[in-house]
């Protein structure tokens, strides 16, 4: 017997207030909006700047005793990481230890790199720094850049790839699911304050491919129906589009929440804020595949050919394009 969290078929109708679920969308989407000028993001040592430093020591490295020490110094930021390589001696245990640039300073000064030291110590007596190298503000600011610039170009890909797809009413449903489920994150990371770095931009760009999925999908056979269903109205397409692709999509999203409720548990804090981004990403991109690209197709209409002829005889594949 197989697992159905959605009937087979099922017969909803998601339109009958379209206007509330964009209304819903607008009004999250000012509050994301206006919290990340008010607020601000709380960036991360790859935003800020701030100092690497790379350890070895015979002793295993353990990341909690690291953190714990270092605590005590008071030097806000710190991730620690440690790392694996099958070149490395049976000995030869290795960590970075990423500090946030202190008062504005392009790098950590060397006493509080000597503070560190003899706070790292504690854990592991042997312990010597075989690298420091430090990432001044101006590096800091060029990622940002570079992050909004990858951002951009995705959301802009997306936008030429549906519109030769389909139609430009079509891309204009897809991105502005897309924008939406962008915007929603960063303000959900700006709200909370949780650490935005690098890793949430990867995050990002995952939930741009994976919210476009959902949306192509739908987009799939909503093209399809248009073309099997002539008598039926764009919004009764829509309709029936949905509800049948309902049970493919919410059980994809459920797996996938899955996993990533697992990652967030059991993961650890280095890839929490990243796994977050994924989980929230997941939900916003599921809903904005039905309730915000598909509504917007409503709004604008599609623009039907009634010349070519109806496609229903033949076999079951006769609607489906080669």
């Amino acid at each position: 017997m197989r697992l159905k969290l959605v009937p087979q078929e099922t017969s909803f109708d998601f339109f009958n207030r379209w206007k509330l679920w964009l209304g819903i969308s607008a009004i999250m989407v000012v509050v994301a909006f206006t919290s990340f000028l008010v607020q601000g993001l709380n960036y991360g040592i790859d935003f800020r700047g701030g100092t690497t430093i790379r350890t070895e020591s015979a002793q295993p490295v353990e990341v909690a005793e690291y953190r714990a020490v270092l605590a005590e110094l008071g030097l806000g930021d710190v991730i620690i990481s440690e790392v694996f390589d099958p070149s490395f001696d049976e000995n030869q245990h290795v960590a970075m230890v990423r500090i946030q640039a202190q008062d504005g300073a392009e790098a950590v000064t060397p006493e509080t790199i000597a503070e560190v030291e003899a706070a790292l110590r504690i854990a592991a007596p042997d312990i010597r720094f075989v690298s420091v190298e430090s990432v001044g503000p101006k590096v800091s600011g060029e990622l940002i850049t570079t992050a909004i610039l990858a951002v951009s170009l995705a959301i802009g890909a997306v936008l030429i790839y549906i519109w030769l797809r389909f139609e430009w009413q079509f891309a204009l449903g897809a991105v502005a699911a897309l924008v939406h489920d962008v915007v929603l994150t960063i303000g959900i990371f700006s709200e909370l304050q949780i650490k935005f770095d690098l890793a949430i931009i990867a995050a990002l760009l995952t939930i741009v491919g994976y919210s476009l999925n959902d949306t192509v999908v739908v987009f799939d056979r909503v093209r399809e129906n248009l073309r099997k269903y002539k008598q039926k109205s764009l919004k009764d397409v829509l309709n029936l589009s949905i509800n049948e692709t309902l049970s493919r999509t919410v059980m994809t999203s459920v797996t996938t929440l899955l996993a990533l409720i697992s990652l967030f548990i059991l993961g650890g804090d280095v890839i929490r804020g990243f796994v977050f981004a994924m989980i929230w990403g997941v939900i916003v991109g599921t809903y904005s595949s039905i309730f915000v690209a598909s509504t917007i197709l409503v709004y604008l209409g599609v623009k039907r050919d009634w010349s070519k002829p109806s496609n229903t005889g033949g076999n079951q594949y006769a609607n489906i394009d080669a």
